[in-house]
C-alpha cells in the first residue's frame, strides 16, 4: 500500500509552527504533496522530514512568500520535473511532478479566481492547459496521481450552501464545466468513489465561524487516471488536522 496525503498548508512554516510535524509522524504518508508552501527551498525545514524520512522536492513561485508546491516522499522518485514546461504558469510554482517507476504523482495549486477579472481569466486558461498538459503526459505516463488544490468544487455536494454559491469564483458554471470534462476524459475522483455523502470538506473560510459550523468547500483532490481506479483502497479527509484553513486530504493506493 501506498499512503498519499495531499495538503495546502498556506505557508509551510506556518504549519510546522502549529504542529505539522508530529502531525505527519502520526498519519506517516508514503509521499506528502504539498500547496501554497510560500517558501524557497532551504527554509522549509527540510533536515526534519528528512528525520522523518523523507526526500524533499520543492518547485517554489519566483516571488518569495507567495503560491508554491513540493513532494516530500520516502521513496527516492526516479525522476522529479519542476513546473509544467509553461512560463507563464511555472513561475508561480504550480506543478511539480515525481516518478516512481510506472505511477507519476503531481502536487498541483490551481490559481485561485477570487479576486475576479484577470486572475479568474488566468484560472480558466490554467484550466484548459493544465488538462492538455495531462493529456500530452498520460500519452507515455498513463498511471498519474494528481494530487492538490483545484480551487473549485466538482459537485453539487462539495460546497456549502450551492444556491447563493454559483457567481462564486471556484463554483462558476465554466468551472464546474470543465470539471465534468476532465472526469470524462479519464480522470477519477478518488474521494467520491468512496464517500458519498456530503458535507464533506476541505477548505473553510477563516471568516463568521465558517469551520466550526461546517460550512466549508471541497476543493482538495486526488484525481487518478482511470487506469488505476481499481487499486483505489480508501480516501479520507481529515478536518481535525488545523495547520492551515485547508485541511489534509489522503488517499491509500494498492500499489
Amino acid at each position: 500500500m501506498k499512503r498519499i496525503l495531499s495538503y495546502n498548508v498556506n505557508g509551510i512554516r506556518s504549519a510546522l509552527r502549529k504542529g505539522l510535524i508530529n502531525f505527519l509522524n502520526e498519519v506517516n504518508p508514503d509521499i506528502i504533496c504539498f500547496q501554497e508552501t510560500k517558501a524557497q527551498p532551504g527554509q522549509m525545514q527540510e533536515a526534519d522530514f528528512g528525520n522523518l524520512g523523507y526526500f524533499c522536492y520543492a518547485h517554489s513561485a519566483v516571488r518569495p512568500g507567495y503560491s508554491g508546491v513540493a513532494i516530500f516522499s520516502k521513496q527516492e522518485p526516479d525522476l522529479v520535473v519542476y513546473g509544467m514546461g509553461d512560463s507563464k504558469y511555472d513561475v508561480e510554482g504550480r506543478v511539480i511532478r515525481a516518478d516512481f517507476g510506472d505511477v507519476s504523482v503531481i502536487s498541483t495549486y490551481f490559481p485561485s479566481g477570487t479576486t475576479g477579472g484577470v486572475r479568474q481569466e488566468y484560472k480558466m486558461d490554467f484550466l484548459t492547459d493544465f488538462h492538455q498538459y495531462l493529456g500530452e503526459l498520460k500519452q507515455t505516463r498513463r498511471k498519474l496521481i494528481i494530487s492538490g488544490d483545484y480551487n473549485v468544487c466538482r459537485l453539487w455536494i462539495d460546497i456549502h450552501n450551492p444556491d447563493k454559491q454559483q457567481n462564486t469564483s471556484g463554483f462558476l458554471p465554466e468551472e464546474r464545466e470543465w470539471f465534468s470534462r476532465f472526469v470524462e476524459d479519464g480522470f477519477v475522483d478518488s474521494f467520491r468513489e468512496v464517500n458519498s455523502e456530503p458535507h464533506q470538506y476541505s477548505w473553510w473560510s477563516y471568516r463568521a465561524g465558517a469551520r466550526k459550523n461546517n460550512k466549508g468547500w471541497r476543493i482538495d483532490y486526488h484525481m487518478v487516471t482511470s487506469v488505476l481506479k481499481d487499486k483505489i483502497l480508501d480516501a479520507t479527509i481529515i478536518p481535525s488536522a488545523v495547520h492551515s484553513d485547508h485541511c489534509p486530504v489522503l488517499v491509500d493506493m494498492d500499489f
